[in-house]
């Protein structure tokens, strides 16, 4: 079964805890991953200590964006690193940070053979993100030929990155994803998306007795 991956901005207390449980009241989330609330910007430690606490409690695996020597000391379960061209050196410094113990998941851009360098190295998992194209339009489809393209050979998780919508996470799961991953910005409108996507892929949060 596909299971749901959260992004979610390493926002101040209490507003991070506040919107990852909003998060968990409507879906169950395997894995969040905490990205600076900038882009471009570090995650303050302060501000990431209490989501990794609140996630971890509710079962989830924590993710640190970039920055593996932080997920080891803030005691995060691993480090999602982004797509670059040295992204491979990147996986083999952190796993070298974290040790066999940690996770350490790899974007791969739409490059098939930065995608194969990464598993032949030993990532936890692939993703492949929506990217926005020249003309504003976004390449969901060369993302969905990627996520097919993975799951049929190769036996490393992948992760499909930017879900916008339940049609786009249906077709995903179909493609084999293992994980189908969800940006939660603040508002409710995004928390209301996301009820959306967890329910057309099963993965609603149980009703509190």
């Amino acid at each position: 079964m596909t299971q749901l991956c959260l992004t979610i901005p390493a926002l101040s207390p209490p507003e991070g805890v506040r919107l990852l449980s909003d998060a968990l009241a409507v879906a169950k989330i395997a894995a969040v991953i905490i990205v600076p609330v900038d882009v471009g910007g570090v995650i303050a430690p302060a501000a990431a200590l209490p989501i990794i606490a609140a996630a971890q409690k509710a079962g989830a695996a924590v993710l640190i964006h970039g920055d593996a020597h932080l997920a080891r000391t803030l005691k995060a379960d691993g480090v999602h690193l982004p797509w670059s061209l040295d992204v491979r050196a990147l996986a083999e410094d952190a796993r070298e940070i974290l040790g066999q113990g940690g996770i350490v998941g790899a974007e791969a851009g739409t490059s098939r053979h930065s995608a194969m360098e990464l598993g032949e190295f030993g990532v936890d998992y692939v993703a492949f993100a929506s990217a926005l194209q020249s003309d504003g339009g976004e390449t969901g489809d060369v993302r969905h030929d990627l996520v097919s393209w993975w799951a049929d050979i190769f036996e490393v998780p992948v992760v499909a990155l930017g879900v916008l919508g339940s049609d786009d996470a249906v077709a995903l799961a179909e493609a084999q994803a293992e994980f189908v991953g969800v940006t939660l910005p603040v508002g409710e409108d995004a928390v209301a998306r996301l009820a959306e996507i967890a329910a057309a892929l099963g993965a609603t949060a149980p009703k509190a007795a």
